[in-house]
């Protein structure tokens, strides 16, 4: 006899067949080992009914990794600690600057550029070398809505209006590219003027090994909201003091300290950050 197929609801409300490859990929992305995903597949799968949502079995799975080793559980919600950067997206400016940043780039956040036409303000101004970059970090709060071609063709116009006012006059530095950098998907059409315009993409899975989630892991830029010794509340202090990465309380534990935290506690969220970002 067939098994019988559970359906599972994306958060987008579009039904799909449940896959156990999907978690199964996602925990060896965090480098969980194999007989921890065998245990929470199994734990997972013994609670399956019709009708859940992807994110009850995320949660699901996070609390199971979170039992056993908190850098883990911190690694597998990458994604949802990118999230909790919003809703206003200027942190994740910031965040695009940090990752840029320790890639050897030199960067300015917010940046009001003139063009031919109009005054733009520019995300991120990113310098490296003969290199100079002007960068649209596009926040999404939810990880099923897309950037577009709307946005595509939006950044790319913004380039060219500021490229053609620096090259018909000698005011003001030139610029090589724009690059678009989101924190969810792009859609295919979104993808393929990229390519035919010369705009650089980044997401969440494109492009092929050097995905957003490639360059925070490579990086060791994981944000601040990673860290599950921290409660909400704390990390929406710190972001609007400013801390984006997990790094900065890790080399400035004071910041800790200001937002109250005891020496305890303090001591706990350095060690689950050190285990994630190890300072080389």
């Amino acid at each position: 006899m067939a098994e019988k197929k559970i359906s599972i609801i994306k958060a987008s409300g579009e039904i799909e067949n449940w896959d156990p490859k999907k978690l199964v990929n996602s925990l060896r992305a965090v480098k969980a080992p194999k007989n921890l995903i065998d245990e929470i597949l199994r734990h997972v799968e013994k609670d399956l009914r019709d009708g859940m949502t992807t994110n009850d079995i995320y949660e699901h799975a996070f609390l199971l990794l979170r039992r056993y080793d908190l850098p883990f559980a911190a690694e597998y919600s990458l994604k949802k600690a990118i999230m909790l950067l919003g809703p206003s997206g200027f942190p994740f400016e910031r965040f695009i600057s940090h990752i840029l940043r320790a890639q050897g780039y030199t960067t300015k956040v917010g940046v009001m550029v003139r063009g031919e036409c109009v005054t733009h303000e520019v995300d991120v101004v990113a310098e490296k070398d003969d290199e100079r970059i002007l960068v649209e970090a596009k926040f999404h709060n939810s990880p099923d809505i897309k950037s577009d071609v709307k946005v595509a063709l939006y950044v790319k116009a913004r380039f060219d209006d500021i490229h053609k006012r620096l090259s018909e006059t000698d005011d003001g530095p030139r610029y090589n590219h724009a690059w678009l950098i989101t924190n969810t998907n792009f859609t295919s059409q979104a993808i393929a003027y990229g390519t035919c315009a010369g705009l650089s993409l980044t997401g969440w899975n494109y492009p092929p090994k050097r995905t957003l989630q490639d360059l925070i892991r490579s990086t060791q830029t994981h944000p601040v909201t990673c860290l599950t010794t921290l409660t909400s509340a704390q990390k929406n202090i710190l972001l609007s003091e400013g801390t984006v990465l997990c790094r900065e309380v890790i080399e400035n534990p004071t910041k800790l300290e200001r937002i109250g935290l005891n020496k305890s506690r303090i001591k706990s969220v350095v060690e689950e950050g050190t285990r994630l970002c190890p300072i080389v």
